[in-house]
């Protein structure tokens, strides 16, 4: 494991919120050994007066400077992260005009770099490693703008439109080929970033195994009950709404549940109509064991399409760490689990798969699957991300002498 490093993670994401993060997990871990800035997602003036509103949540205070911008946040290992709100930015993404995008970026970039440089001098943070996480958009004009050793780009998903149109596309190629490596979550996402960069290395998700295996299940539900099948996390448009519907409609007698934050309402409108089918809010992440273990099986019911072949998805592990049997669609290439979940290219095959593994889990399956997830640790895959990191290091250092 890497010590005595100064990381600063150029983030896409909060740090709180109500679903586990990849990039949260491992900078906690490698917070216990080295100092570490978390840069929240870089709100925006609309999201500021959205807050003030009370139709949104952002930290205005912080954005302002009002109150200190750089807080200290305990994880839950003991260690401690510095967590950077910076001031709000000029929204952008809707110009289409790529001059006056451009211009109006700058300004962005501008106060963004200034604050991070004020940061750095602050906390005495020499020669940093710059990890952008899934963050090309700011990550490439802070190249070489920090006195930083390394600049590293983490990158757990697909690029799409939704966010920063399809000049996202030419700002991510070239900010994989200017950065000292790479490190994605799936062997699909490497070898595109790889065709961009040699240094392209791969470390998939894990599971907080401490926190759910206090809840993990010892036996098979009782036979008489109503069997539950569950789904956590983000209701989006990543969801096949049609492979779901068949299976909730073929087993009328399984109990559906969704819980988590609703951005697609289509979800919603289509499949609550099912006396079978119950939403539920989003809940914490302390909060996901526990309810998972009430679960007879996991689904992933995501749609087979070019975005979501990028993934490699949290819950998985999760599901397994409480012994619950997984059924998901084959939305992308999860060899690693091939023994472990099944996976379903069309709905009538999704909804056998479900009925088959409510039919016959066994108690010995269960015992399989908790201690599949237990190879699927964060620290396990904190310390391959760490060994990564030392690569770059290495390769970095001959460069220079």
């Amino acid at each position: 494991m890497i010590k005595g490093k100064n990381i600063i993670c150029i983030s896409q994401t909060t740090w709180h919120g109500e679903f586990t993060k990849s990039t949260v997990q491992l900078l906690s871990l490698l917070a216990e050994k080295n100092t570490v800035v978390f840069v929240e997602y870089p709100f925006t003036v609309k999201d500021v007066v959205m807050s003030v509103l009370g139709k949104q949540r952002a930290q205005v205070s912080r954005m302002l400077g009002l109150k200190p911008r750089i807080v200290d946040e305990k994880t839950d290992n003991g260690a401690t992260v510095k967590h950077l709100v910076v001031p709000p930015v000029l929204p952008v993404d809707f110009i289409s005009s790529e001059s006056l995008f451009k211009k109006i970026f700058q300004l962005n970039t501008f106060l963004y770099k200034r604050q991070l440089r004020k940061t750095i001098k602050k906390l005495k943070l020499d020669n940093p490693i710059i990890i952008s996480a899934y963050n090309p958009m700011y990550g490439l004009p802070m190249i070489g703008q920090l006195n930083e050793f390394l600049n590293i780009y983490y990158c757990y998903d697909g690029m799409d439109t939704q966010r920063h149109k399809s000049r996202i596309y030419d700002i991510e190629k070239e900010f994989c080929k200017q950065v000292d490596g790479i490190i994605t979550t799936s062997d699909y996402l490497n070898s595109e970033k790889k065709l961009l960069n040699s240094e392209s290395y791969v470390v998939k998700n894990g599971v907080d195994f401490k926190l759910f295996v206090p809840h993990a299940k010892s036996s098979v539900s009782n036979l008489s009950t109503q069997k539950k099948v569950g789904y956590i996390g983000t209701l989006d448009f990543r969801f096949d709404i049609d492979i779901m519907e068949h299976a909730i409609k073929e087993l009328p007698d399984v109990l559906f549940e969704f819980t988590g934050y609703l951005l697609n309402h289509s979800i919603k409108d289509r499949l609550s109509k099912y006396k079978n089918v119950s939403f539920f809010n989003s809940v914490k992440s302390y909060e996901v064991p526990k309810l998972l273990s009430q679960y007879d099986l996991g689904i992933i019911p995501y749609k087979m399409d070019e975005v979501n072949k990028n993934i490699y998805p949290l819950k998985i592990n999760e599901y397994l760490a409480v012994g619950v049997p997984v059924v998901m669609t084959a939305f992308a290439d999860l060899a690693d689990f091939k023994d472990m979940a099944k996976s379903a290219e069309n709905k009538s095959l999704f909804k056998s798969h479900i009925e088959n593994e409510l039919k016959n889990d066994t108690n010995t399956l269960i015992k399989n699957r908790i201690a599949f997830a237990k190879q699927n640790s964060w620290e396990g895959r904190t310390y391959e991300f760490s060994g990564i990191i030392e690569k770059f290091i290495s390769k970095k250092e001959q460069s220079l002498y």
